[in-house]
């Protein structure tokens, strides 16, 4: 890494503490619901239970160093984390999780009915608040991306279990369920700042490259990390099934018996005690955490490269950082 920077999400937070503290306002303002007081009990679960607000403040920083000064950055990023969270209550759902940020899920408190309704009202809210700027290229930029959340959604739910899946349709999968709202953030915040098509253009580049990064760290988080810091427990996707990046290299790798194992385990679903470990020692053996870890570090690389020709501004240098910290827990 270029330079030692910790948690550059605080410094850049602490440089937009009057924009956060509005959009924080704003989402509890719209979350309320006069009729259905199950809706702001489940959302606020989910939106007080600690996350960084990394996507709002990436919405922030991106009209701020743009030169925006008018009052609807604010707005946008209200939209991309009700986006967000609405995300993530229908992913809970699907994928029958128990436990996100550490804190039981909203299905597991509530039911699933509540989860996936809750989960429509918040993309509801997330369209009147983008509606709200009167930015047609705006709208178009973040409802393209709900849209594009939703087909990688699907697309890795079609494409889970099968061991043909490759490394083109996890991209496509991870680009469409993590960095799409990544770039759509970015990219809305130098939209509504007027920015020249250079810099929206970087702006988008850096968002795409850096959610690719940071969900290519989260899939090796699931093998290799702390569960009290990630809030999730090792192993899941696995257990779940997924075909995250490091499988899908071990998979590619295989040899006979090997193959035999996967295809108990991940197509067929007939895991047994002592699996998580074997599939572990697979990866492990085929170096798949090691390649997957250099291939995050590449994209977070990217996302630094992407920032070359933004103004120069404190904030254009902790985006910089930023995109180390997303994967410098995998050192």
């Amino acid at each position: 890494m270029d330079r030692p920077v910790e948690k550059p999400h605080e410094a850049i937070a602490a440089i937009l503490a009057d924009d956060l503290t509005a959009v924080n306002a704003l989402i509890r303002e719209r979350m309320a619901s006069r009729h259905a007081p199950r809706i702001p009990e489940v959302t606020a679960h989910l939106v007080e239970a600690g996350g960084k607000r990394i996507r709002p403040m990436l919405t922030l920083a991106a009209a701020r160093l743009c030169g925006y000064d008018g009052p609807y950055h604010v707005h946008l990023a209200a939209t991309v984390e009700f986006i967000h969270t609405a995300t993530l209550l229908h992913d809970d759902v699907v994928d029958e999780s128990s436990q996100r940020r550490g804190k039981p899920t909203a299905n597991l408190l509530w039911d699933n009915k509540s989860s996936v309704l809750v989960g429509d009202y918040l993309f509801a809210r997330a369209f009147q608040l983008m509606v709200e700027p009167a930015n047609l290229r705006v709208l178009e930029i973040l409802s393209n991306a709900a849209a594009t959340i939703a087909e990688g959604e699907v697309l890795q739910l079609t494409a889970a279990q099968d061991l043909a899946t490759t490394e083109d349709i996890y991209l496509q999968v991870i680009r469409g369920k993590t960095a799409a709202l990544f770039s759509a953030a970015t990219e809305a915040g130098a939209e509504i700042a007027r920015a020249d098509a250079g810099q929206v253009k970087a702006l988008f580049d850096y968002g795409d490259a850096l959610g690719i990064a940071f969900q290519m760290a989260d899939d090796l988080l699931d093998w290799q990390g702390d569960a009290d810091v990630t809030g999730k427990n090792i192993g899941d996707d696995f257990r779940e099934r997924k075909l995250t990046l490091p499988l899908i290299r071990a998979i590619a790798a295989a040899d006979d018996e090997e193959r035999a194992f996967w295809r108990r385990t991940i197509e067929k679903g007939k895991q047994t005690e002592g699996d998580l470990a074997i599939a572990r020692d697979l990866l492990d053996r085929h170096g798949a955490l090691t390649s997957t870890r250099d291939t995050a570090l590449d994209w977070a690389a990217q996302a630094k490269a992407s920032l070359a020709d933004l103004p120069d501004h404190r904030l254009t240098g902790l985006l910089s950082d930023l995109a180390d910290y997303v994967v410098a827990r995998l050192r």
